[in-house]
Order: C-alpha cells, then sequence, then structure tokens
C-alpha cells in the first residue's frame, strides 16, 4: 500500500487532469496595450494553438517601429502544443486511475519541466520580437528595444504593456499548485507513515478554486480619496458618499466623483456602449460601498448636492433609502429611469 496513492490524490489529480483540457482551448497569455490613443487598449490572446485578439491593429503598429509582423505560421509550437497538453490530461488520468506514486512524481516532474521550458521558449520569443527590428522603419529610436516583459509591466514609448497569464494559463498554474500539493502529502504520508488530513487539503482545494474564479470576474475597484481622478472633469475624487465607476467589457474601470461627470463622459464616445459591461455607484448611505447600479435606487432632489453640482444620490437598498428621502425629499428612480431623465435633459 505504500507505493500506492491515497484515495484524495487519486481524485485531486483526476481534477487536475479533467481540468487540464480547458487550456487547450482557452487562451493561456495575453499581452494588453494601452495608450492615449487607444483608451480602451489592444490586446493579443495566445491559445495553444492561435492567435487571438487585434493582431492586425498590432502588426500595423508595428510597421512603423520596424518590429515584425505576427503570424500563426511562424509559430512552431502551435503545431504541437495542443497534443503536448492532451497528453498530459491522458497520462495525468492515467496516474489516477493507476494510483502509482511513481507515475504521479514522474508526472509532476514533466508538467513541470514543461513549465519551464515553455516559459523559456516565451522568453525566447519575446527578446527577439522586440530586438530584430527593421533599420528601415519609418520610426527608429536608437538604442531602443521594444520586448515586451515575460510577465508584468513595461512601458515601450507610449505605450504600456502588460503581460500576463490568461484563463487557461491560469489553470495550468493552479493544476500545479494541485498537483505539488498532492506529491508533497504523497512524501510526507511515505515517510511518516500517516496522511495529511483530507479534510485540510480539501478545504484548501475549494478555497484556491474560488478564489481563483472570483479573480477572473472583472468588478468595480475601491475608490481611492485623494489619489483618484474623475475620468472626466479630471479633478481628484474627494467625497466619500458620491462616485461612480464605468467597467467596460475588457475589464477597463473608469472612475468619477459624481454622477453629472459619468452622464457627461458617455456622449463622448471614448467608451463605445456596446463596451460597456457595467456600472457601479457609491451608496451614500455608506461611504465608499460600491452598488451595481441596476440594481440601486436613486433620490433626485434639490436639496442634494455633490460634488459636481449634481442632484442625485445613490442607494443599495430601500431601507437605506427611506431614512434619507425622509429629510431630502425629492423624487425616487431607478437606474434606467434616470438614463432616460438624463438623456431628456
Amino acid at each position: 500500500m505504500k507505493y500506492k496513492m491515497s484515495t484524495l490524490s487519486q481524485i485531486v489529480m483526476a481534477f487536475c487532469a479533467v481540468v487540464l483540457i480547458g487550456t487547450i482551448f482557452l487562451p493561456i497569455w495575453r499581452i494588453e496595450l494601452s495608450a492615449p490613443q487607444y483608451p480602451e487598449g489592444l490586446e493579443l490572446k495566445i491559445f495553444s494553438h492561435k492567435l487571438g485578439g487585434q493582431v492586425d491593429i498590432v502588426n500595423g503598429l508595428n510597421h512603423y517601429i520596424g518590429m515584425r509582423t505576427l503570424h500563426e505560421n511562424d509559430f512552431e509550437e502551435f503545431a504541437i502544443l495542443p497534443y503536448i497538453l492532451g497528453g498530459f490530461v491522458l497520462l495525468g488520468l492515467i496516474v489516477a486511475a493507476a494510483k502509482r506514486k511513481w507515475l504521479l512524481y514522474t508526472w509532476f516532474a514533466l508538467f513541470l519541466l514543461f513549465a519551464v521550458l515553455a516559459m523559456v521558449d516565451f522568453y525566447r520569443w519575446e527578446y527577439a520580437y522586440g530586438h530584430d527590428l527593421d533599420p528601415s522603419a519609418p520610426i527608429v529610436v536608437p538604442g531602443m528595444a521594444y520586448q515586451p516583459p515575460l510577465i508584468g509591466f513595461k512601458q515601450l514609448l507610449n505605450f504600456g504593456v502588460y503581460s500576463i497569464p490568461a484563463s487557461g494559463g491560469w489553470l495550468m498554474v493552479a493544476v500545479g499548485l494541485f498537483s505539488f500539493a498532492i506529491v508533497v502529502m504523497e512524501i510526507r504520508k511515505g515517510r511518516r507513515g500517516s496522511s495529511v488530513s483530507a479534510k485540510s487539503v480539501a478545504m484548501g482545494l475549494l478555497i484556491f478554486t474560488g478564489a481563483g474564479l472570483a479573480s477572473c470576474q472583472r468588478g468595480p475597484e475601491p475608490i481611492r480619496l485623494g489619489q483618484d481622478a474623475c475620468e472626466f472633469c479630471k479633478m481628484t475624487v474627494t467625497h466619500p458618499n458620491y462616485g461612480a465607476e464605468l467597467i467596460t467589457q475588457k475589464g477597463k474601470v473608469y472612475k468619477f466623483d459624481d454622477l453629472t461627470c459619468l452622464f457627461s463622459f458617455l456622449p463622448t464616445g471614448v467608451v463605445k456602449k456596446e463596451d460597456v459591461k457595467n456600472y457601479y455607484i457609491v451608496d451614500f448611505s455608506t461611504e465608499g460601498q460600491l452598488v451595481e447600479a441596476a440594481s440601486a435606487r436613486f433620490l433626485k432632489s434639490d436639496l442634494i448636492r455633490g460634488p459636481m453640482g449634481g442632484d442625485v444620490a445613490a442607494f443599495g437598498s430601500e431601507d437605506s433609502l427611506k431614512k434619507f428621502r425622509e429629510e431630502y425629499k425629492g423624487t425616487v428612480l431607478s437606474w434606467g429611469e434616470l438614463n432616460k431623465k438624463d438623456n431628456e435633459d
């Protein structure tokens, strides 16, 4: 029995193998570019078998600074990577079925080696991509290289470049951590003759999975009073009972000091209506707390004075609204009614 995995390790291994299937179809990495001329940003998505995102626009920009254009046929990795990932899925299921520790250790060692080689290959590609420039390009900056960061942020001319894992990449990170956990558990069990608490490992698995899913959901960001500036009027946000946020489909957040600036910003066309994912408004009754605009209630009153002269306050519930309505009187509106009224005005 000492050569066999525990039932818990078997279940986790099977879970890891199944999760890896998603990495074949989901984007593994993404490179985001932001600049004043592209307020919504540009994005490159790297799948196991193709490129996604605004590849054509990025290629057009690359032409001006002499960088190579991106073509899927130039990446030999796309021809073999899906099969490598599929192989790990199949081998993982075999490990779970066989329950042999040496197979588990072999699988983990191979997966770790694959992850290291993949990052080395990615860095090699980024280096060549950013340094091998056409000397006859329309824009040549002596001594300038345009290598994107391996991970994190880097400023390249007027572009801010973020390089971070995409959903498939985070799945691979999760699989690596889970498999590492069961490897450690099996080694400790073999050395001490006693297993690690199944309950504690299962609980850790649930917590990590929940945290990972939560991190994939782009939600509102806290408004930092005295630090964040309003996207429309450019003034610093200072009032804790007012404020609003617009979140795009790509997760970019625009902050405003009150609804007046938000409604003034929308007609500018910086963010198209179809690109808006959601709106959040600061609850007037709870300093700094953001509530979803669609479910909020709004009180419009001449006695309300927002930072930019607005006469509307938002509330997250009917109970919180009731108390302030007695003080400020006015008219209660839904988000749809408020939007309609603003457009009419």
